[in-house]
């Protein structure tokens, strides 16, 4: 049976994985397309760094709070879950706050946030007897690990912010493209950027601790900037994102188990393949008119 065929097959193994990775592949680009729009790309960086420091600051106050924990309990998960969101959640309300102030450029500030979140993850890390092991599974993801009721939460929550993402576009639209035309038609700015904050650290809480950061900072920011150079229309924009995003995260899948490949990183660099690829034949196309003319 060939390596396509297995992996199609209702019986395969590891077919919790495969769909936990095209959904990351497939939503992470609708809420990286915001990061696009708003020229904040390297928040797709610095909030998975951010959840990773979540994540690890989960393992410390397990570790004093109840005790020594053993991997994959569920308490734990769920700790660690609370961590990632309150540290993804709390990072992008900071720099909302920052931005409105608008003393440092916002280069500056992501980068600092970046910074900030890698020394806590290690040093949370350091400060958890079970730290060395578990450096590893935040480093690399855990996605071939996915279970029947993991991916179960997946699709429900990835989900609902998918159905909330086009519910609600056009206002998630308006705030991001011009917040005073927002305010003018009368809408209210902060409750908007508030829900997109909100589903944005949802999202990304759950892909790093579904994927790990590597994978969900490369599907927040690469399908996204892709889809952007074979559209102009917001909602294709959006489409076309989601569609490469969870075409990446297939291909990658197929590829890292048809040659034994690292899946995560084999996901991430499939995608930006693509990228190089469209960005390639739209620089040719363009030196082509332009002679042409």
């Amino acid at each position: 049976m060939s390596a396509l065929a297995e992996i199609l097959s209702p019986d395969f193994l590891l077919r919790d994985a495969l769909f936990g990775s095209i959904l990351v592949g497939v939503v992470c680009p609708l809420v990286g397309a915001y990061f696009v729009l708003r020229r904040m790309i390297f928040l797709g960086v610095a909030l998975p760094q951010l959840s990773a420091a979540g994540i690890a600051s989960a393992f410390v106050a397990f570790q004093f709070l109840v005790g020594p924990h053993e991997h994959g309990q569920v308490s734990e998960r769920a700790l660690a879950m609370a961590g990632s969101f309150a540290f993804t959640l709390g990072g992008l309300l900071v720099l909302a706050a920052f931005e409105r102030q608008g003393k440092e450029t916002v280069e500056a500030r992501i980068g600092v946030t970046y910074a900030v979140a890698a020394a806590l993850t290690i040093l949370f890390l350091a400060a958890d007897p079970h730290g060395d092991a578990q450096m590893v599974n935040l480093l690399k993801g855990d996605i071939l690990a996915t279970t029947s009721t993991s991916l179960a939460v997946l699709v429900g929550v990835f989900g609902a912010v998918t159905a909330v993402l086009f519910a609600f576009r056009k206002e998630f639209l308006l705030v991001s493209f011009d917040r005073d035309l927002a305010v003018v038609f009368g809408k209210r700015v902060g409750l908007w950027d508030g829900l997109l904050y909100l589903l944005i650290g949802v999202t990304i809480s759950l892909g790093v601790m579904t994927a790990g950061p590597l994978v969900t900072f490369g599907f927040l920011v690469v399908p996204p900037l892709t889809a952007r150079l074979v559209t102009s229309r917001m909602l294709s924009f959006s489409l076309v994102a989601a569609v490469l995003g969870g075409a990446s995260a297939f291909g990658g899948f197929y590829l890292a188990y048809r040659i034994d490949l690292p899946l995560g990183p084999a996901e991430v660099a499939l995608a930006s393949l693509l990228l190089a690829l469209v960005g390639a034949g739209t620089a040719l196309r363009r030196a082509v008119g332009r002679r042409a003319s």
